[in-house]
């Protein structure tokens, strides 16, 4: 996947592509939805999208609420068969330009697009005055085709929607998440140095710390984590608890994961969490030995859950 970061014109072998427009947090199958759209119109099959989220812009009071890292939104994205990834930098600067400068900057002068694929929601410009109708007509303009996708239901009627993603993890519902998403939801980052208290007690964990993520249920989940990246990547069935670690410091919030069957160095190492299974809710010990015996039995509940989870969400 060809991948640029800016708003610098794209190389002249680029440029003509069919493009899909939005956030896509999550790349969920409502999203999938849009990029069908957008490879089905011909050419090059491109996304063009925004970093950092424009909410985390806006509402800089807000709570983390990513679905997706920049690193794991590019990789679902390629994963799903996109040839071409323009991440436009968003600022208040760039919000506040009108829905015709919008267009001018990002769709004519950088991407070159031959079309161009949005949401039924999706609001462009300053003050959000950009519309599908404005695309419309802009697009008449400017010489590229335009498709509007409409909402996107599952079977049972409800809505492909981020928000609903975020509310089935905050509520640990990993497996109903991942339904939505077609795949297991991920955290993801490089393995920080901890207090190494998981080595003393017979589990070591390696330590991922969540930054821009939504914060799911916190607990104890059956998860499968790889380690490393390209030809050295290599998955591994592992337990975790995500919390702040009540019966160490109770402040730090953490994904600390025990992998299962592996020995050596994870320190600096990149690693990917996918959580499959909920486990139990975070609680507080009273001793050192209490929360030893409670791990040992998590672990063998993860070992018997992830022996049935498949692969990819079902």
């Amino acid at each position: 996947m060809h991948h640029f970061r800016g708003l610098e014109p794209l190389p002249p072998d680029l440029r003509g592509a069919s493009v899909a427009l939005g956030n896509f947090d999550g790349v969920h199958f409502g999203h999938r939805a849009i990029f069908d759209a957008a490879r089905a119109a011909g050419g090059l099959l491109g996304v063009v999208t925004f970093e950092p989220h424009p909410r985390s812009v806006l509402l800089a009071s807000d709570q983390p609420f990513r679905l997706t890292s920049p690193a794991g939104k590019a990789r679902a994205l390629a994963d799903v068969g996109v040839e071409l990834l323009v991440e436009v930098p968003f600022s208040r600067d760039f919000a506040a330009l009108p829905p015709e400068q919008f267009v001018q900057k990002v769709l004519v002068e950088t991407v070159g697009a031959a079309h161009v694929v949005i949401g039924f929601d999706f609001r462009f410009g300053a003050k959000r005055a950009g519309t599908a109708e404005t695309m419309r007509t802009l697009g008449a303009k400017h010489g590229f085709g335009v498709t509007v996708v409409q909402e996107v239901l599952a079977k049972d009627g409800a809505s492909f929607s981020s928000t609903a993603i975020r509310e089935h993890l905050r509520a640990g519902q990993p497996r109903d998440a991942a339904r939505m998403l077609g795949r297991w939801w991920e955290i993801d980052g490089i393995v920080q140095s901890g207090h190494q208290r998981g080595r003393t007690i017979g589990f070591p964990t390696a330590n991922l710390p969540l930054g821009d993520l939504l914060e799911p249920a916190l607990g104890v989940y059956a998860v499968r984590c790889s380690i490393g990246e390209g030809d050295a990547l290599r998955w591994y069935d592992a337990i975790a608890n995500l919390g702040r670690r009540p019966t160490v410091d109770g402040e730090t919030l953490l994904l600390e994961t025990h992998v299962f069957d592996f020995e050596g160095d994870l320190y600096d190492k990149p690693m990917r969490v996918q959580l499959t299974g909920f486990i139990r809710p975070e609680r507080k010990f009273d001793s050192f030995q209490m929360l030893r015996d409670q791990i040992a039995k998590d672990c063998d509940t993860a070992r018997t859950m992830l022996a049935t989870t498949p692969a990819e969400p079902k």
